[in-house]
């Protein structure tokens, strides 16, 4: 258990809003901790690794923030989707396909009926599973907040919305209500994998996620994400940027493995060493680029 947590006996209030506009008046003191599908939740305020706040809000009633749809060019992905509701969804399975991958993946069927996408996101785990193939689509999330008597909103780049393991940029007074992406490139080419002992029920000693335009072995519009090597998800842009533009050979390969062991930083933990994962990653990038040997 963590020395600087308080085990209490749970919320003082309970509270089940139907709309974004109650629930952020509910959170709007920063006195509330947010139920979405609970998987999470549930086991961390067990074990202690975090604290019950004055107030619990359960958000699931709210119906607007649920759905997958298309805005011109933009793709929005409501807080409240399921991970199984990803798994399923036609659009996604043909415009964003490295999504149904990754939730195909993500634990067992029971979890992904219950675990949505933002919970996920906001549980900011290194190795969270939904999280590096948004990061090759370039997703943004949108954050709705109480201000001066209406719901104002900010959207934040997914890339930059990490701050540390288990940490973001979101505020207290704040809820994550959609997940956004501009309607990818459909030239580009997008793969996840990960490793684990079981890959679909076990957290990832290491995930990646790849996006590339490649016209005959030219790469161009290089995304590179990664989950379980360093304190945050990771866009390895070093790695991108050395890529963009380049012919793929044996040597090209080798090199963007050194330019990615500079950008990742792995740890020792009951799950694998560092030095293992940096393996796993130049294997996975390797396959990723086509080169299985």
């Amino acid at each position: 258990m963590s020395a600087d947590v308080k085990m209490d006996r749970g919320p003082e209030e309970y509270a089940a809003p139907t709309t974004i506009e109650e629930a952020a008046r509910l959170v709007f003191d920063g006195e509330a901790r947010v139920l979405a599908g609970g998987t999470d939740l549930m086991i961390q305020t067990r074990d202690g690794g975090m604290a019950y706040r004055k107030r619990l809000v359960n958000i699931r009633r709210i119906s607007e923030m649920r759905g997958i749809s298309k805005d011109g060019q933009t793709v929005r992905i409501g807080a409240l989707s399921t991970l199984t509701d990803i798994l399923n969804n036609e659009f996604l399975v043909e415009m964003a396909p490295v999504l149904r991958q990754t939730a195909d993946q993500f634990a067992s069927g029971q979890i992904r009926n219950a675990a949505t996408l933002g919970g996920n996101i906001c549980n900011a785990s290194p190795a969270g599973d939904s999280i590096p193939a948004l990061l090759v689509l370039d997703a943004s999330v949108e954050l709705a907040f109480w201000d001066g008597g209406a719901v104002a909103t900010r959207t934040v780049a997914l890339n930059e919305f990490f701050s540390s393991p288990g940490q973001t940029l979101k505020g207290d007074n704040e809820l994550l209500t959609a997940v956004t992406f501009p309607l990818p490139e459909q030239r580009a080419k997008a793969q996840f994998i990960k490793s684990g002992p079981r890959p679909a029920l076990e957290i990832s000693i290491v995930s990646m996620a790849f996006s590339a335009v490649r016209e005959d072995d030219t790469l161009f519009h290089v995304r590179i994400a990664l989950g379980s090597v360093a304190p945050t998800p990771l866009r390895a842009v070093a790695t991108e940027a050395f890529l963009e533009g380049k012919t793929l050979s044996a040597d090209i390969i080798e090199a963007a493995k050194d330019v990615l062991m500079g950008e990742i930083n792995p740890i020792d933990d009951v799950r694998a060493t560092a030095w293992y994962r940096r393996h796993l990653a130049c294997v996975y990038l390797g396959r990723l680029l086509g080169d299985d040997d």
